[in-house]
């Protein structure tokens, strides 16, 4: 290791220095830039989708738990490599930084032929647990196969889009993010319709899309690392998997890949309930949160540039920084909700034809988003009160809140509601559920609030 780098661990990152609202902005900001273009992708890749047909937006609205999945044991790690390396660039260890980094790698390429094997193997029975109709089977079927076995582009561009937030490099994240995200979005009606001569793939087309924008993003994200993340050095030179330094990634991660899983559970579970109206609402459901995640993902890029922030403080024993970081990122985090909630009750019309929505979606679709965004308020605060329990390595407290969340309170409330016969019920329990989170993130946040981010 050459004399600079040797000196380097003296030095002090902005996370330490900057005034807490500029740093948490210029670090939030590009992320939050980021993750709406990803959302955009995302809701042009169901729009070309929807124009295929309704069986299609169907398709790969089942298909979405299997992807959650995928991106929950993604980011999951990826909270977990985050704070841990966050912590050891505040403690100035840069052994222990550059052995968080190559741990990190290791566990997402375990974690990439994990899913691929499940694509080869069991993409179609995953299919058939949800419906008997042949050409949602075969549209389905044909998307999950091509996402899962071609993820790794997933998993590398996730890895390296953590490393290079980890050491406060958020706007090089935001390149290796967008890139991806309008490859995508350039490629999904080439190969949906068959544009330019190719052959009319349709929700094939849209998969092959999706994995070739990832590749692109792992390949930017690995070309940044490398020339500008100075203060991560990379080798797997004589590299042999450090169980500590997995254990301790694992003990914010795993709650977190718990907390997201959660999600695809939710979303395979209420879909079930939904079949048993229409299987328009399971559409809608899937249009739904197309549409929220572009409410939502400002919030995760707010999030993966406060998360950082706190745990570098924390480690550099900066309990003040950590505490203005807090209140500011639920300030924020609010007020994007609020904005979210207004344009879904005002418009939910306008929002359901860009998807081509017919008049039975619409019917179903219209109340279902002014009932659902209810719950964006409450929403929007207990997000980052989780992050929070996350950055200071009490990831199971976030844990066992979205397990009460989604699986205690949402699933048995949307199935009880369910019982009324009517589809419009099932919608609230979006809000009991987040309700009931509210009062969990409360308690257990003045707890926190005693023992850790005050002396």
């Amino acid at each position: 290791m050459s004399e600079t780098m040797q000196n380097q661990p003296i030095q002090e990152n902005k996370m330490g220095v900057m005034p807490i609202n500029k740093l948490l902005i210029s670090m939030s900001l590009p992320m939050m830039i980021s993750m709406l273009v990803q959302a955009l992708y995302n809701i042009v890749d169901s729009i070309f989708v929807s124009r295929v047909s309704e069986d299609a937006l169907t398709a790969v609205s089942l298909a979405f738990p299997v992807q959650s999945l995928m991106i929950a044991v993604a980011a999951g790690t990826g909270v977990g490599v985050n704070a841990l390396l966050s912590r050891r660039l505040g403690e100035k260890n840069l052994k222990d930084v550059n052995r968080a980094a190559t741990n990190g790698i290791f566990l997402y390429v375990l974690s990439y032929l994990a899913f691929a094997l499940f694509g080869m193997t069991g993409a179609g029975f995953f299919f058939k647990t949800q419906t008997e109709d042949p050409t949602i089977l075969a549209h389905g079927t044909a998307y999950l196969s091509i996402v899962t076995t071609l993820s790794f582009g997933l998993f590398g561009q996730i890895i390296f889009e953590r490393l290079l937030q980890s050491t406060g490099k958020t706007v090089y994240s935001m390149y290796a993010q967008a890139t991806g995200a309008i490859v995508n979005i350039i490629l999904d009606p080439i190969l949906i319709f068959g544009w330019f001569g190719l052959p009319r793939l349709e929700v094939a087309g849209a998969a092959i899309a999706t994995v070739i924008g990832q590749m692109c993003a792992l390949g930017i994200g690995l070309f940044l690392n490398v020339k500008y993340n100075k203060e991560i050095s990379i080798s797997f030179k004589g590299f042999k998997p450090n169980g500590k330094t997995i254990k301790r990634i694992y003990a914010v991660g795993f709650p977190s890949i718990i907390m997201q899983s959660i999600a695809s559970v939710m979303t395979y579970g209420l879909n079930q309930i939904l079949m048993g109206f229409k299987e328009t609402a399971v559409a809608v459901f899937g249009v739904y949160f197309k549409l929220q995640s572009f409410i939502f993902m400002p919030i995760f890029g707010l999030n993966n540039g406060m998360v950082p922030i706190i745990a570098y403080n924390l480690g550099a024993k900066k309990k003040d920084r950590m505490v203005k970081t807090v209140k500011l990122s639920i300030l924020y985090a609010t007020g994007l909700m609020a904005i979210g909630l207004i344009i879904m009750q005002l418009f939910p019309g306008d929002l359901l034809k860009i998807f081509d929505a017919s008049k039975d979606m619409l019917a179903i679709g219209i109340p279902a988003l002014r009932i659902i965004s209810l719950h964006f308020l409450l929403a929007g605060f207990c997000i980052i009160v989780t992050s929070v329990f996350q950055a200071i390595g009490k990831g199971l407290i976030s844990m066992f809140i979205s397990i009460a969340r989604q699986l205690v309170v949402l699933l048995p409330a949307a199935y009880l509601l369910s019982l009324l016969g009517n589809v419009n019920y099932v919608w609230f329990a979006f809000l009991i559920a987040e309700a009931a989170s509210l009062i969990m993130c409360i308690i257990c946040l003045r707890r926190v609030y005693k023992t850790v981010l005050t002396d």
